[in-house]
């Protein structure tokens, strides 16, 4: 059997160092390639593995593409005539073109397309596949891609060819990955010497992680008592690495956790500090805003698709606008007839978000919504040993613009010099000819529509529903009380803080009991500090 899995390696390399030698891989005539790739779609798994080893047999360069579109779930065949094809957008949907010419095909523009399905086992096999027909490439991201490939797999039929491509390797990069990948490789292979096991653990080592982690304590079992001290010393030293790097990841979801409270607390302060309003619908801004962005999406996904994404870029001053006009037509309606009177604002606005949310859920029915990610706020990417997705990545970037933006609005403009003046002592700033019901109304709309700006955010880490602003209304009163009421800085510190707190209990105490406790060091750390972190000063909030 290894005698066989020589051979083909050989046969393979050959093939494929015939294509690269000269800077261009061989393309076989077009008539021979489309039954490769037809031979995709029919029969079991099985067979599909083995039109895969034709394909890369072949060693025809535009085999590469059709491999990593069936690796994505993306290759379809129309069943009556067998023919694979490729689709202009996911799910089958869009302008159906030849995988091998690329043209257009009309004639399956109305026709049904099957998914040609994949498992577990064919992923394995189609990553490999890619990773041999690119490892020879005369570019350097594809030689990368393909040993980075290797290296995930590290699949022992790849060795020989993979002693071939650093041999011939020019860039110190990708010769170190891919003796990375040797090394991982060699970890699998029941016949390696021990000069080869010796050589790849402190390879493997220097990978770090937990791929590198999982690697050895898997190859510990079978491993040469020769090196088995330097597997159990290599395996301390990344226990060690990874304990740092969970602590640094939890301080991250913190952060993360920390800048959605900030969005959604932040609007609050505002209002909770100018006003005295304890408003208990302002969660109800927050979802308006989520379903902002969801009827933009739904718009432009409907009428013009190429702007999908700048949804949220078109979403963001609308919802600040819906937002920010429904909460001065609640200041006006309601709130300014209960200034001075707490508990009956707390339940006139406790009722208004019911009424919000029955009247969301009739307009666009109870259920769950989801709003799509634009494409450069999908995927994710490595920090070192950080795992960091990109949607959270800029809700962290725009909670921190949005504070700063109120920050220069409340120093540097009129109406943020208005606002100070109401908060410190209401009567005083009256007196001093300011219009204080002006200040009131536009104070509510702007915490309204910095509400709305957290709704097109949260839309993109969860679903839309008419109950969404109910999460995040405790926490966004607790934020603002922690940090102390009416005061921005108090609310940027204490969302940070009661996030990455949240996520250090959690792993311990799980998630509803990690809540209650922070909720109740909360009230200890308020009988002692009654005004919170940062206590505004003034003669009428001190009175």
């Amino acid at each position: 059997m290894n005698a066989i899995r020589l051979l083909r390696t050989i046969a393979l390399f050959l093939v494929l160092s015939l294509g690269f030698s000269s800077g261009a891989q061989a393309q076989i005539p077009d008539t021979e390639l489309t039954p490769l790739i037809d031979a995709l779609a029919p029969g079991s798994f099985k067979d599909r593995a083995t039109a895969i080893d034709a394909l890369v047999a072949s060693g025809d360069p535009r085999a590469v593409p059709v491999l990593r579109v069936l690796l994505e779930g993306e290759l379809y065949v129309d069943e009556a005539s067998g023919k694979t094809v490729f689709t202009a957008q996911s799910g089958g949907k869009g302008v159906r073109s030849d995988p091998v010419t690329g043209e257009e095909l009309p004639t399956l523009t109305d026709v049904k397309l099957d998914k040609v399905k994949v498992n577990n086992s064919l992923r394995r096999t189609l990553r490999t596949a890619i990773g041999q027909m690119t490892l020879l490439s005369q570019k350097n991201d594809v030689r990368l891609a393909a040993a980075q490939s290797i290296l995930r797999d590290a699949d022992p039929d790849n060795l020989e060819l993979l002693d071939s491509a650093i041999a011939a390797e020019t860039s110190p990069d990708i010769e170190r990955v891919m003796r990375q990948a040797r090394a991982a490789i060699i970890l699998k292979s029941p016949n390696a010497t021990l000069e080869d096991w010796q050589a790849a653990v402190p390879t493997v080592r220097a990978i770090g992680g937990r791929d590198a982690l999982n690697m050895l304590t898997t190859a510990q079992a079978g491993a040469p008592a020769e090196v088995q001290p330097a597997i159990a010393a290599a395996l301390e030293g990344l226990a060690r690495d990874q304990a740092a790097w969970d602590v640094a990841q939890n301080v991250w979801f913190g952060v993360s956790l920390g800048s959605v409270l900030l969005l959604a607390a932040i609007g609050l302060a505002i209002t909770f500090g100018v006003m005295g309003v304890i408003n208990m619908a302002h969660g109800e801004m927050v979802m308006l805003g989520a379903y902002t962005t969801f009827v933009v999406q739904e718009i432009i996904r409907q009428n013009y698709p190429g702007l999908f994404d700048w949804s949220l870029a078109i979403a963001l001053p609308l919802a600040f606008l819906v937002t920010g006009l429904i909460g001065i037509i609640i200041e006006r309606g309601v709130i300014r007839f209960l200034y001075g009177r707490p508990l009956e604002t707390l339940l006139a606005t406790w009722g208004l978000s019911l009424i919000i949310q029955q009247g969301v859920q009739t307009i666009f029915s109870a259920n769950i919504r989801e709003v799509g990610n634009p494409t450069w706020m999908s995927g994710s990417f490595d920090l070192g040993g950080l795992a960091i997705t990109w949607n959270r990545f800029y809700i962290v970037i725009f909670a921190a613009m949005v504070f700063a933006a109120l920050l220069l609005v409340l120093k540097y403009t009129a109406i943020g010099l208005h606002m100070r003046a109401v908060t410190q002592n209401r009567r005083m700033a009256s007196a001093m000819g300011i219009r204080t019901p002006l200040v009131d109304a536009l104070t509510f709309g702007l915490g309204s529509g910095v509400a709305g700006l957290a709704g097109v955010a949260l839309s993109q880490i969860g679903n839309v529903s008419p109950n969404l602003g109910q999460g995040y209304i405790i926490d966004s009163f607790m934020v603002v009380v922690f940090g102390g009421v009416g005061n921005l800085w108090g609310t940027f510190v204490g969302a940070l803080t009661l996030g990455i707190a949240n996520k250090f209990i959690e792993p311990y105490a799980g998630a509803v009991l990690g809540k209650i406790i922070i909720l109740v060091l909360i009230i200890l750390f308020i009988q002692r500090r009654p005004r919170g972190l940062f206590a505004l000063k003034g003669r009428s909030v001190e009175a």
